[in-house]
């Protein structure tokens, strides 16, 4: 069975087709999720879903334990893990209501824990394209099915927050080549990666960020009001994308993690090694033999 998870808002796992819906509460070695996660199947697919900043947008982007959500996510099955999130546009050509599916990342941010590593342990994981060729072909595939004005490929440059860029801030952004600006997506990518899931972004264009001459700035109200316009759109992409991933996945997001651990298996805590036995105990074992 293929398992698919989605990471966004809380109202988007209220699509048509969706059935067996319950609610699960999963425990990790990092702490509590988000939220409880929200489960069902559409059609043949188990689809798992978590509103990332929590029902009623509860945490900062800085305080979202990513962690916690991604391991959740690698916990229940899930191979496959769409975001799907709100972004700020740095390009004239993509314009609010457009969607982007981003291909790399900038990461400003200062101090967020993105990685699972650590506690006695060493990895280092290839990281130069961050994002699932395959998955993302997927959704732009769809996107397009859908309707939307849809972007393939460009950067997505995130920054701490919660407050929005001044206006230095987002022409220099723009003149080091970025796409779109958000707070969330580096480092729930870099997490991916460790998990070993496919993992890929539906950038929603809700704003110009603060550069545009002859637009408003940025603004909250303005963010919700194309958000919910986007959020359709978002649940028809998910919709039409999810029959189209294959069964298999064939790309290197599986292994991720085969030459990633440097620490001699005997070295590593016991305590650490029991929380990461999800993640890289074959590794280990194989390791040790």
């Amino acid at each position: 069975m293929k398992v698919v998870g989605v990471i966004g808002g809380s109202g988007l796992y209220e699509m048509e087709g969706l059935k067996d819906v319950a609610s699960v509460r999963v425990t990790t070695p990092f702490g509590d999720p988000s939220d409880e996660f929200v489960t069902g199947m559409l059609g043949d697919v188990k689809m798992i879903f978590l509103p990332r900043h929590g029902r009623g947008h509860r945490f900062l982007p800085s305080e979202v334990n990513y962690r916690a959500n991604i391991y959740g996510m690698k916990k229940l099955g899930a191979e496959w893990v769409i975001s799907v999130s709100a972004v700020g546009s740095m390009r004239e050509e993509i314009k609010p209501g457009h969607i982007v599916i981003v291909d790399q990342f900038f990461d400003r941010t200062k101090g967020r824990i993105s990685s699972f590593y650590g506690n006695g342990v060493v990895g280092h994981v290839e990281f130069a394209d961050p994002i699932c060729p395959d998955l993302s072909k997927v959704l732009h595939k769809a996107a397009k099915d859908a309707g939307a004005t849809v972007h393939m490929g460009g950067t997505y440059i995130c920054i701490e927050g919660p407050q929005f860029s001044t206006r230095a801030e987002s022409k220099i952004y723009r003149s080091w080549g970025v796409d779109v600006i958000g707070m969330t997506n580096a480092t729930e990518a870099k997490l991916a990666r460790e998990a070993e899931l496919c993992y890929s972004t539906v950038a929603l264009s809700t704003d110009y960020d603060c550069w545009h001459e002859t637009e408003e700035s940025v603004t909250v109200e303005a963010i919700i009001a194309t958000l919910k316009a986007n959020v359709a759109m978002a649940k028809e992409i998910i919709r039409k994308a999810v029959p189209a991933i294959g069964a298999q996945r064939g790309c290197k997001c599986p292994s991720a993690l085969k030459y990633a651990t440097i620490t001699d298996p005997k070295a590593i805590p016991d305590k650490t090694r029991e929380g990461l036995d999800l993640l890289i105990g074959k590794y280990l074992t194989q390791k040790t033999v």
